[in-house]
């Protein structure tokens, strides 16, 4: 028998996709149109890039989610998180569906105001209010978060000057088994901290607790911490009640349920990842239904959800510009599409696919954006097929964050449509031109 050669292994290092007991994946999947129109269409009437977004989806949505939660509990109040997306046509779809307004900044309470949504109907949350800012929320009868120590002494000194009481609430920060815990915002459950700044406001005239709240994070995939924190909220109602013989009126959860996009280093993606609707209202709601507070005073359970409830109903389509090869022989396209519109990119890897497929042998490619910036980098490494000049892309799950977040650096900031539930077209947001970027300049003669 004759001794056969010895080879060495050749390993080759993957740079995008996940295997599985298949292999690598071998094709990729085309959008050739959204909502029924044509990519091309759209396109050809708004121009590239252009973002999409979809009424349909909105409400799809929203319909589940709030289907979730209030098939298991009988008091549910959903708060659209304007910082999320705060376009007007957007946020009216959630009015229309009959969202309350949760913001962060007087910029955000004005928007919500000139939406027509009742300043009663307006939560008022974030690290910092000013005192004029906290006047105009007393005086509108808004639901004040108090955030800090500082804001609460701020708020008793506005409060001696206007003749109404102030509805409030504190905002607490708490261990619920994530890491890292977030602690910026609001008051301590642990140390106490909560709990004094609960004693302060009991012994305020012209402050009327009505409310607990708390943001343990973002993008949570573990809906148990959400009971943890439920839990931990519904035992410090019941202190409330004990000690004062007050009934607070409701429950805030916050946000930061995970959509499907896939964070940067994950190894799963994101849509076999993020947990339902249902995991996150299941574990909730048994825990404010399992705790110790007597039935007649149930809190009202408020979620300010926005990213899982817009993410998926927006589209950002490109062009590719050129085709390019690497020094390490990587091919990469360059797109009409850059970090200055897709601003998420520096967290997700977003799915992008070709709105037409020419061929299905797929490469290991870069995606980068035409800024004259090195980190304009949508994709480091991805499995896409070759593709032309002014071919197109379709770039899934940019809703949220992306129509706030996004950057005036180097171009322009394209059109806005959004496709309505019967599959019409409609601009809800102008491309940006000179004028536009220059209209708040002052010259110096």
């Amino acid at each position: 028998m004759v001794k056969k050669i010895y080879e060495k292994p050749i390993i080759n290092k993957i740079n995008a996709g996940v295997p599985d007991k298949s292999g690598m994946a071998t094709h990729i999947k085309e959008i050739p149109e959204i909502e029924g129109i044509p990519v091309e269409e759209i396109t050809k009437e708004y121009g590239s890039p252009v973002f999409v977004v979809s009424e349909k989806i909105i409400r799809e949505t929203y319909q589940d989610a709030y289907r979730a939660f209030s098939t298991r509990y009988p008091k549910v109040q959903f708060a659209w998180s304007y910082k999320t997306n705060y376009l007007d046509a957007v946020c009216n779809v959630y009015k229309d569906l009959g969202s309350w307004a949760e913001v962060v900044s007087m910029f955000e309470y004005e928007k919500a105001q000139r939406n027509g949504i009742k300043t009663q109907n307006i939560i008022f949350n974030g690290p910092y209010k000013s005192k004029e800012t906290l006047k105009t929320a007393v005086e509108n009868g808004s639901y004040i978060h108090i955030d800090n120590f500082d804001e609460l002494y701020n708020l008793a000194e506005v409060l001696q000057t206007v003749d109404k009481k102030a509805k409030v609430a504190i905002r607490i920060n708490m261990e619920t088994g994530i890491y890292p815990q977030w602690d910026r915002f609001g008051f301590n459950y642990e140390n106490g901290e909560a709990w004094t700044a609960i004693t302060l406001i009991m012994k305020q005239e012209k402050m009327q607790l009505v409310g607990l709240h708390t943001h343990i994070g973002t993008y949570i995939l573990l809906p148990s911490a959400y009971g943890v924190a439920a839990s931990k909220m519904s035992n410090l109602m019941l202190r409330i009640k004990a000690k004062y013989n007050h009934v607070i009126s409701y429950i805030d959860l916050g946000g930061g349920f995970a959509s499907k996009n896939t964070l940067k280093g994950a190894y799963l993606p994101g849509k076999d990842t993020c947990p339902t609707f249902d995991q996150y209202a299941e574990a909730i709601t048994n825990a404010i239904n399992n705790s110790g507070i007597e039935i007649n005073d149930l809190p009202t359970l408020f979620l300010e959800t926005g990213r899982a409830l817009i993410d998926d109903a927006g589209y950002l389509i490109g062009k590719v510009k050129a085709n390019k090869q690497l020094a390490n022989g990587r091919k990469s396209l360059v797109l009409d599409v850059g970090i200055n519109n897709l601003f998420t990119s520096f967290w997700y890897n977003h799915d992008v696919y070709p709105a037409h497929v020419k061929s299905h042998s797929l490469e290991d490619i870069t995606l980068y954006g035409p800024l004259c910036m090195n980190i304009d980098c949508l994709r480091a490494a991805i499995h896409f097929p070759p593709m032309d000049i002014d071919d197109h892309i379709v770039i899934v799950r940019v809703g949220a964050y992306n129509l706030s977040q996004w950057m005036q650096f180097i171009s322009y900031r394209p059109n806005v449509v959004m496709i309505d539930t019967k599959g019409k077209m409609h601009l809800i947001r102008r491309a940006e031109n000179l004028e536009t970027f220059t209209s708040q300049e002052v010259s110096i003669k």
